[in-house]
């Protein structure tokens, strides 16, 4: 053939081919595609393998990997007893909000401050830079397959096809690259490593990068006005740890030559890069002097291996978290996985929302996030799962623990990513120790405490810098109280009973016992907590006046509450603390009850008082609804009326976690539709990159959530919402459907997960269940409701009526599967 007419040929059919490629992908509908290179860290596709991540722009001569490490903080373990005078300031405070002098309190609490935490940094960026010939780009395609955990970029240049496949191997620990072209030694390159942080370069062997250097010993928050906001250390062996990142570049048939300015590769067909890195930390007690150098252990046993069997391992790994769950909303019907995903969004917001394969994919995209970012051992996902660019990230890119870790994890078990939740729990573990000191130092109280922030390091005290930040966020104390529902909910949900006694039991047993010293009697029959929040939220108490210290806010008590039940549960399950567990039974019955305002509102505040910012992003008294269940439409119809009151005054419009919690709380009292409304509100495509805190939510184009700016929680809570609309299992039964809205009349589902340790398949139409498969991990009875009649196969049970519908009951056994059908 005429080598120009196939130029021309080629020219034509490989545009064709790559959008035919596209279509086959999204058939599945779990894949994010663009048609342009990312020009915005919000444009770039996240990879990682829950300890290296990156974002992958995708440029046709210049790719970009935007590089983190899970253990790259700054500072180092947290010094005991960071403000000795803080108790001397307790009493005062409560003696203040006794008389209700709120300013005075506000300033006291000041005093009780510590530091900030420290921050999560970036790694470093690489650079892949191609050259071309007199280039004319032709097709231009470029995809991330959360089906396989792989991002792939096509391109064509001059008649030549050239193909980037990356993903993160949790396996090998490494970042694959692999770039290939279709026609032989059209390959030349040049890869180069760089860092925002102090670094060195050198050059191991003739084909590895090294890039090497001290992270800081302090980075003030990005909030913070400071003159030298991020400090070096180098004489310090205990703040500031070490890292290395290494690249290694291998061809058969190119010639590839390096020296500090770069990998640079010559006439190659197929390029095959591998990247990893790793720090000197070794735990959040013990100074970081562990060994960076086994990265190159990593780098080394990777680069002994093919291709083909990396990226085997890497999908055989993935692939056993992923595939546990599949979703189907409309059996396809509707879905535009032929437009490209920043298009895809576009048309999603204009056309009200007609594409339940979008819906899905968020859905799903929340599950490989999390896969993706919390994987390593005592590093939870942080607020930005471990994908940041900054030096000085938005709010540190620490946990932050009034509501954003938590949220991270709320889909962790029932979209059947249990083994996720695990670094979570490794985290709690450590706030218990630091926090135990703390508990003691800060308040002569027993056990253990956290507030609103911790880090790496797990630090427990109040952040403000010794009375510069906000109490309202800085000194609020349930974060210990908070974290410990997620111990419980793992056994919930898994029923490990050894997990319970040795992991849940003593961890929740010190989080009460501190609650217990920090509850003080009011003077009018009841324990209150003081000083008391309801974090981020302000409260009128006279004309022209906010407070933001209170008493016992329903927060407190909702959670105080939960703790104490989850407690009692458990120590009747393994027959231990008898007394103790007598004692919290009495002690709860002295907390202050649930009061319902003026509004028809569940009240918020210890009084019936009005915020200046009616619309706040915080719901935290609504903690009862969800995560909880304390407030029921089957417990306590009253009170779930009056939080579905709290919710109507606060609006819709937020940011876009509060969007997220608020599909949670809509599920939970049952109404489908509404929190349809507020899932949509979550997929609406924004640009902004600015801090809005009362609205402005939604996704930028790469799918990632935005608060606005990033914030992943958006998206981890969107999952689980979504799942929770779906199936509920907080009352001792599986509810199939409880909150279905009308736009998702029809569907399929295969893996959530119920407590009771039950997995659930099931088929609907007409928004009725057709047929459900419940797998019993664990045995036990198993209560199933549903809107509809519904028979076993093979069981002796028949459907009784209930005010939810109809509830099936029947004993199971461990291992087995149960099939259920239309009893009509």
């Amino acid at each position: 053939m005429n080598q120009g007419l196939k130029a021309t040929l080629m020219l034509v059919v490989a545009p064709l081919c790559m959008q035919l490629a596209a279509l086959t992908a999204n058939a599945q509908n779990n894949t994010l595609w663009y048609k342009q290179p990312a020009k915005e860290w919000t444009e770039a596709l996240p990879i990682g393998n829950g300890t290296l991540g990156a974002m992958v722009f995708g440029g046709v001569d210049d790719e970009l990997l935007q590089l983190n490490e899970a253990t790259l903080w700054s500072g180092g373990p947290v010094k005991k007893n960071i403000n000795p005078e803080a108790f001397q300031h307790l009493a005062q405070v409560r003696e203040a909000l006794l008389k209700e002098d709120y300013q005075k309190a506000h300033d006291l609490t000041q005093k009780m401050q510590g530091l900030y935490s420290e921050s999560f940094l970036p790694l470093g960026d690489l650079h892949i830079k191609q050259t071309f010939g007199g280039a004319k780009q032709g097709a231009y395609y470029r995809d991330l397959n959360i089906g396989n955990a792989v991002a792939t970029t096509k391109y064509t240049v001059n008649g030549v096809n050239y193909k980037r496949e990356i993903f993160a191997s949790a396996p090998d620990k490494v970042i694959v690259i692999r770039i290939s072209a279709d026609k032989p030694k059209q390959l030349d390159l040049k890869i180069n490593t760089g860092s925002q942080l102090r670094f060195q370069k050198s050059v191991i062997g003739s084909n590895v990068l090294q890039l090497a250097g001290k992270a800081p010993a302090h980075v003030e928050p990005s909030y913070v006005d400071s003159s030298n906001p991020i400090v070096y250390a180098d004489d310090d062996k205990c703040r500031g740890m070490r890292y290395e990142l290494l690249a290694k570049a291998v061809s058969n048939d190119g010639k590839i030559t390096s020296d500090t300015s770069g990998i640079i590769v010559k006439g190659a067909s197929t390029i095959t890069l591998y990247v990893t890195a790793a720090t000197s930390f070794v735990a959040y007690n013990k100074c970081p002097d562990g060994n960076e150098k086994v990265a190159e252990t990593y780098l080394n046993n990777a680069a002994k291996k093919t291709y083909a069997q990396l990226l085997a391992a890497h999908t055989a790994d993935y692939q056993k978290y992923f595939n546990r769950v599949s979703l189907n909303l409309n059996n396809g019907k509707g879905n535009h996985g032929e437009l490209p995903t920043d298009k895809r969004l576009a048309e999603y917001n204009k056309n009200n929302g007609a594409d339940p394969g979008l819906e899905a994919l968020y859905f799903q995209y929340g599950r490989y996030l999390l896969i993706s970012s919390s994987r390593t051992k005592d590093v939870p996902a942080n607020l930005q799962g471990i994908w940041n660019k900054e030096l000085r990230a938005p709010w540190s890119s620490n946990y932050t623990s009034n509501i954003n870790v938590q949220m991270n994890y709320w889909m962790a078990e029932d979209c059947n990513l249990s083994e996720m939740h695990t670094p979570l729990f490794q985290l709690i573990k450590g706030l218990s120790e630091t926090g135990g000191e703390v508990a003691k130092s800060y308040y002569h109280a027993q056990g253990w405490v956290t507030h609103h922030n911790t880090d790496l390091w797990a630090m427990a005290n109040p952040v403000g810098d010794f009375g510069k930040g906000e109490p309202k966020w800085a000194n609020w104390a349930m974060g210990g109280d908070w974290l410990t529902r997620h111990l419980w909910e793992h056994y919930l949900y898994t029923g490990d009973k050894e997990f319970l006694k040795n992991t849940a039991y003593p961890l929740m047993k010190g989080a009460a016992e501190f609650t217990l010293d920090w509850l003080v009697p009011d003077g009018k029959g009841h324990l209150v907590t003081a000083p008391s929040m309801s974090p981020e939220n302000d409260f009128i108490y006279a004309p022209g006046k906010t407070g933001e210290v209170s008493v016992s806010t329903t927060m407190d008590m909702g959670i105080i509450r939960d703790l104490f039940d989850n407690l009692v549960a458990a120590s009747k399950i393994l027959g231990v603390d008898a007394d103790f567990r007598n004692r919290l039974i009495a002690k709860k019955s002295k907390l202050i009850p649930y009061q319902i305002g003026s509004k028809g509102q569940l009240q918020e505040w210890y009084k019936d008082q009005e915020s200046p910012d009616p619309h706040h992003r915080h719901v935290s008294h609504l903690y009862s609804v969800y995560p909880a269940n304390e407030i029921s439409i089957a417990k306590n119809p009253e009170l779930a009326a009056a939080a579905k009151r709290t919710l109507e005054l606060r609006g819709d419009e937020s940011t876009g976690w509060s969007l997220a919690w608020k599909v949670n709380l809509w599920a939970r009292l049952r109404d489908g539709n509404h929190a349809y409304k507020l899932y949509r509100d979550l997929l609406r495509l924004t640009g902004t990159s600015e801090t809005n805190y009362s609205e402005g939510g939604g996704l930028y184009p790469n799918m990632f959530d935005a608060h606005p700016p990033f914030q992943i929680d958006g998206n981890f809570g969107g999952t689980s919402g979504l799942a929770e609309m779906l199936l509920q299992s907080q009352n001792n039964n599986i509810h199939l459907l409880p909150a279905l809205p009308d736009a998702w009349g029809a569907g399929q589902l295969k893996g959530l997960v119920a407590r009771g340790a039950f997995v659930v398949d099931m088929k609907w139409a007409a928004g009725k269940v057709t047929n459900a498969s419940i797998l019993s991990k664990t045995g036990g009875t198993c209560r199933v409701v549903s809107s509809s009649k519904l028979k076993v196969t093979g069981v002796a049970a028949a459907p009784s009526k209930v005010k939810e519908g109809y509830e099936l009951v029947f004993n199971t056994q461990k291992g087995k599967s149960y099939q259920l059908t239309s009893a009509l």
